[in-house]
């Protein structure tokens, strides 16, 4: 390899990545932790370095010349290379000391996390945790975090992931909401309650009607991307919402909504980069996320009726 041709600085380079991924210099700054200034000039320094032009400045955006189109792709290499050689290190790491950065639905991370993390620091009180509080899936691999609780199987082979259990879940209201019927609900009276909507309200009704519940997004009156937000709207009593029993099972005024629907379960899977799950402080935290999860589930089934999983409809 000729070293001496190599002659920009990847802090430059990154610079330029992130800005052709972010759309915007102050998005990227804000990601990487610069100031605008300080971005801009990196993404200068390079195109001065390389002698082409990067970025045709539009109005309030930047569009990638077909030259940094080009030079995004070899970069991106550069970033995953880079991303792999942290892993590698992060890995080989036998520390109890140190960050650990989990991911988690918010509702899970209100509701659940705080009495496990309360005996992770007794165990490890030099272990540091940061939640990262996302209802989507978070990228493991570019480390958005080192170990992601989720509800769907990961399909990379790069991932390490761990199937605790199935967890049952229920169409819970507040009692309150619950006294305008003056009577138990049934199935026949979903289509006269109104529900609380997450981030798809089309999907969550696929799942309502998997319940055997005839209603449509009109029966969504109100709903929020955020869970805790949402739920909050449903203890509330303005209106019903899906809800694991193990969290509902916290609020004595929330109640089952339908007396005649038997509840389904959703699975919890536990999940880390491979190499990563050779790290002694993040094993650590791995297996004591692992150990609390399966105990709410024993606590819960110990009192938990029969349940069924849903069947989805378009």
């Amino acid at each position: 390899m000729n070293w001496q041709s190599i002659t920009f600085d990847w802090n430059q380079a990154r610079a330029f990545l992130v800005t052709a991924e972010e759309g915007s210099l102050s998005a990227a700054a804000r990601a990487l932790g610069l100031t605008q200034p300080t971005l801009s000039r990196q993404v200068a320094a390079l195109e001065e370095t390389l002698g082409v032009t990067l970025f045709q400045r539009v109005s309030k955006s930047l569009i990638l010349t077909e030259a940094g189109v080009e030079l995004a792709e070899h970069v991106r290499a550069m970033g995953d290379a880079a991303s792999r050689v942290s892993l590698a290190a992060s890995g080989q790491s036998q520390q109890i000391e140190g960050l650990v950065t989990v991911s988690a639905t918010d509702l899970t991370a209100a509701h659940l996390l705080p009495d496990i993390l309360r005996g992770l620091r007794q165990k490890a009180p030099g272990i540091e945790i940061k939640v990262h509080c996302s209802n989507s899936l978070s990228d493991l691999r570019r480390r958005e975090a080192d170990i992601a609780i989720r509800h769907v199987e990961p399909d990379h082979p790069d991932l390490y992931a761990r199937k605790l259990r199935d967890a049952p879940a229920r169409i819970y209201a507040a009692r309150s909401y619950l006294e305008k019927f003056d009577r138990k609900l049934s199935l026949q009276d979903a289509d006269q309650t109104e529900f609380i909507g997450f981030d798809n309200n089309e999907e969550l009704v696929g799942y309502l009607r998997g319940f055997g519940l005839n209603v449509s997004e009109a029966n969504i009156k109100l709903s929020s991307p955020y869970g805790v937000v949402a739920w909050e709207y449903v203890r509330q009593g303005l209106g019903l919402s899906i809800m694991a029993d193990e969290i509902a099972a916290l609020f004595p005024e929330i109640t089952v909504a339908f007396e005649d629907l038997k509840p389904v379960t959703f699975p919890i899977w536990l999940v880390t980069h491979r190499e990563l799950h050779t790290s002694r402080r993040i094993r650590i935290v791995f297996d004591h996320l692992a150990e609390g999860l399966l105990a709410l589930g024993a606590n819960e089934c110990s009192r938990m009726p029969e349940t069924e999983s849903p069947k989805r409809h378009a």
